[in-house]
């Protein structure tokens, strides 16, 4: 018997944001059995938690979708960060309020929010700088989301890869009219993998428009219909990536960057992802990124 608990993460009402599945302790799960039980969950991630490698860290986590493993993402890391500070102990050891993960991507720097003695939530700072890849036909783009090209804005930024950690396909579109409209078009999709695609990495959409003055709100909607994740109502690790990418693009060489991104409103699952980027003498020097999480299951697995 495998135990398994399960959160919603980057909100606090039970049934909203985006549901993780977490396995506290996957000794014992012989490696082929890893994807089936992510198949088996078919939540967007699900993360197993295994003793790290080297003592000084928390934990080694790794992180399957429905359909394969990733090195890195956001929602996976604030919720796995939740469900072990409130366990308390990891593999014999007490858990303290910072924790570092071990993930393919690297190290990964987390915190636990707290509202008095109460967990709820957690934060992490982003494994990888910023890198910002090749430009995307606004054309390619358009016919991803189902919608026309002149939906989507060039002013800013032209459509374009951008990761730190996990790659994104970034792009603005014109209205919240545009943004509700999206839809994916895996045929789409699977012609912009062949000429984006990455040896570790499918190609996915996160699409937002602003909502406030400059950047400090956005609304956003991601597509992984390869991954067999057509929709995410909550993507950590491509809100980190955009916020530093809008970041870089603000012509101020020192700033501390806030920003507050809504996702999952057009699937009823509505999260709120928190992002802080700071940005010294012209580069961000660090992407973090938090939110709240609310438990909902928790259970075994007979193997």
């Amino acid at each position: 018997m495998i135990d398994y608990v399960t959160v919603d993460v980057f909100t606090d009402q039970r049934f909203g944001g985006n549901p993780l599945a977490v396995i506290p302790d996957a000794r014992g799960i012989d490696e082929g059995v890893l994807q089936k039980i992510a198949t088996e969950f078919n939540y967007s991630e699900t993360t197993f938690v295994f003793p790290p490698d080297d003592s000084a860290h928390t934990a080694r986590v790794r992180i399957f979708t429905p359909t394969t493993e990733i090195p890195f993402a956001g929602h996976p890391n604030v919720g796995t960060a939740y469900v072990l500070g409130r366990q308390g102990t990891g593999f014999g050891r007490p858990i303290g309020d910072h924790m570092v993960f071990e993930e393919k991507a690297g190290l990964v720097h987390l915190d636990l929010l707290r509202d008095g003695d109460a967990i709820v939530g957690a934060g992490f700072v982003a494994p990888q700088p910023l890198t910002m890849q090749g430009e995307i036909d606004r054309d390619m783009m358009a016919a991803c989301i189902s919608l026309t090209p002149e939906a989507i804005v060039t002013s800013t930024h032209a459509p374009r890869m951008v990761s730190v950690g996990l790659p994104f396909a970034v792009a603005e579109l014109a209205s919240l009219d545009a943004l509700a409209s999206a839809r994916p078009n895996t045929t789409a999709f699977a012609q912009a993998e062949q000429k984006h695609h990455s040896p570790d990495d499918r190609f996915s959409a996160f699409i937002y428009v602003r909502t406030g003055n400059g950047f400090d709100h956005l609304r956003a909607r991601m597509f992984a219909p390869l991954d067999n994740v057509p929709e995410d109502p909550a993507t950590g690790s491509a809100s980190a990536a955009l916020g530093a990418y809008l970041v870089t693009l603000d012509p101020r060489r020192e700033a501390v960057c806030n920003i507050t991104i809504e996702q999952g409103v057009e699937m009823g699952r509505r999260s709120l992802i928190e992002v802080e980027v700071r940005k010294r003498d012209g580069h961000v020097e660090s992407v973090r990124i938090f939110g709240r999480c609310v438990p909902v299951m928790q259970g075994r697995i007979d193997l």
